[in-house]
């Protein structure tokens, strides 16, 4: 069963948004982009919220994606695969979050991963790898 960990915003103002987050919700920083106004994002310790800068003049602020954690991500693409989506899976290199990213019939992305969202270490620096 695949288990729902994080959800991603757009926004204009990261910092804003992150600070609203943590003061009503008590969520704590998990990781923090190096320049300012970069990306944030915020855990309960469970749940991420991934707080993203708006760099599109095509894109509105809102909900951007979201992420599956599954056990067999090849299973999840071969069930796509079955339903011939449209927009099967592409894999995202070194993103530190999800191995890949796909959307539903109606185009909502989400992430699918294996190695989870709590540790950002991209897949290749983990244990035995």
């Amino acid at each position: 069963m695949g288990k729902i960990r994080h959800l991603a915003i757009r926004t204009e103002d990261t910092g804003k948004l992150a600070s609203f987050y943590m003061e009503v919700f008590d969520l704590t920083v998990l990781h923090k982009g190096r320049e300012e106004g970069g990306a944030v994002f915020l855990t309960d310790g469970y749940f991420n919220l991934a707080i993203l800068p708006n760099d599109s003049q095509n894109s509105p602020n809102g909900l951007y994606h979201f992420g599956f954690e599954v056990d067999d991500a090849d299973k999840v693409i071969e069930k796509l695969k079955k339903l011939n989506i449209s927009k099967l899976p592409k894999p995202r290199d070194k993103a530190p979050f999800a191995e890949t990213r796909a959307s539903d019939p109606d185009g909502n992305y989400f992430d699918i991963s294996e190695h989870g969202f709590l540790d950002l270490k991209p897949p290749e620096e983990k244990e035995g790898s």
